[in-house]
């Protein structure tokens, strides 16, 4: 099984919350606030794995949840952090956020991190709020919720170079004569459903990676046949080898068939016609191949090189090979994509600022709030103390929330509605 998208959910360890605590040892008159601080909640981090090469392991788990920090303690001893959640992920993962499909990273280098769910901080404990006129503070915070999102990973090959074309021209047998990779290989269309990678070593020592691509057929681009689950495999390679068959067993014109996968190629990215292309003419054992080939070369023109080669009698082999390597050497590694250009001066742009809160009412009648700050700043209150509770209102009322309600029309004794709670709204 080759599984090479699939969607994960991640959640970063919440913070520790920190303590409310006082020093009382004998001997030592007034000794104040003592609660210590909770941990870091631990992140959730994808590392590039050498060995993987599928995202198979994802099928079977898909939610991921970090440890959450330890919570403070007493005598002013802070929470423990804890360790971040490493998540392995084959060589050419792209991560892309669900809701807004950005893509946040690309790995591609063994060892390579990247913090898909950051981790909340540890909420303050009591020593942390004294002051002169509140010397011993009966507030804490409860840690930082951890960052919480769906995201989608999607596998792109590592190739050099990408074997494509129509079902049954070759691909399979080119591979499997020329690496140690073992296609499933058969007379039938689409036997190969899954990519093979195969590495190839030439007879003067240069090697490079071998990617046999499942067959395109047209409309490929719009989610035609197998082909379209694969386009994005050949993103990554930096020469395409176009297999043609010229022995015309199924009675296809060779030349319709180059002209159909180009523009299979053209139509799901322009850039991939950027791409050094190697023509390969196969099956050059058959009866009609080498009419067919001439017809092709009128057809196609002088300017492009076409390499007839006989994958079954591996005949041809040799220079074909040594052209692909030759290739490798001058082509540029192609990048996923279209990079910005850095301007060297400073864009200062209007965006529109997120309200810190939302009222919004339910069909009782009830005042609902709603908001990431605003909910953040909930669940980090420790509504065990009356301190922390007056601290919450007064926060609050700083955010322009008690004004926002009167503005709505609450009257004393409506009901206020913020997550799972609910509040009298007191003039």
């Amino acid at each position: 099984m080759f599984v090479d998208q699939v969607k994960i959910y991640v959640k970063g360890g919440d913070g520790g919350n920190g303590m409310v605590a006082f020093r009382r040892e004998k001997y030592v008159p007034d000794g104040g606030p003592a609660g210590g601080d909770g941990g870091k909640g631990a992140g959730v981090v994808l590392q590039v794995e050498e060995g993987l090469r599928t995202l198979m392991d994802f099928r079977y788990k898909r939610h991921f949840k970090a440890n959450r920090g330890e919570h403070g303690m007493s005598k002013n001893q802070h929470g423990r952090n804890s360790e971040n959640m490493i998540v392995k992920v084959p060589p050419g993962t792209v991560v892309i956020d669900d809701d807004t499909k950005e893509t946040l990273a690309d790995l591609t280098e063994h060892g390579q991190q990247y913090v898909v769910a950051k981790g909340g901080r540890g909420g303050r404990g009591n020593t942390r709020f004294a002051t002169p006129r509140n010397p011993a503070p009966e507030i804490a915070e409860n840690g930082e919720p951890g960052q919480e999102r769906y995201v989608i990973l999607e596998l792109k090959v590592l190739a050099d170079v990408g074997l494509v074309g129509f079902p049954s021209v070759g691909k399979s047998t080119l591979l499997s004569v020329v690496s140690a990779a073992k296609p499933k290989i058969a007379e039938y269309h689409f036997t190969t459903i899954v990519p093979n990678l195969g590495v190839v070593e030439t007879e003067d020592g240069r090697s490079f990676v071998m990617a046999d691509l499942p067959g395109l057929i047209e409309g490929a681009h719009e989610g035609v046949g197998l082909g379209h689950q694969f386009l994005r495999h050949i993103e990554r390679t930096r020469v395409i080898m176009h297999v043609v068959d010229m022995g015309g067993l199924e009675g296809r014109d060779p030349y319709e068939d180059y002209v159909t996968i180009n523009q299979e190629l053209k139509e799901y990215n322009l850039r991939l016609t950027e791409r050094a292309q190697i023509i390969v003419a196969n099956k050059m054992d058959m009866p009609d191949a080498e009419e067919n080939l001439e017809m092709f070369k009128e057809q196609v023109g002088e300017n492009v090189k076409i390499f007839p080669i006989s994958a079954l009698t591996r005949e041809g082999l040799r220079d074909l090979l040594y052209a692909v390597a030759d290739e490798l050497e001058n082509a540029p590694e192609y990048p996923l994509y279209e990079e910005e250009a850095i301007e060297q001066r400073v864009v200062y742009k209007h965006e529109k600022e997120e309200a810190d809160f939302m009222i919004t009412r339910d069909p009782d009648g009830a005042f609902v709030l709603s908001g990431e700050n605003l909910e953040k700043l909930f669940v980090m209150t420790n509504f065990n103390h009356e301190e922390s509770i007056r601290r919450f209102a007064r926060q609050l009322r700083g955010m322009g929330v008690d004004e926002a309600l009167r503005a709505r029309g609450a009257k004393d004794g409506d009901i206020v509605r913020l997550q799972k709670y609910e509040f009298e709204f007191v003039e």
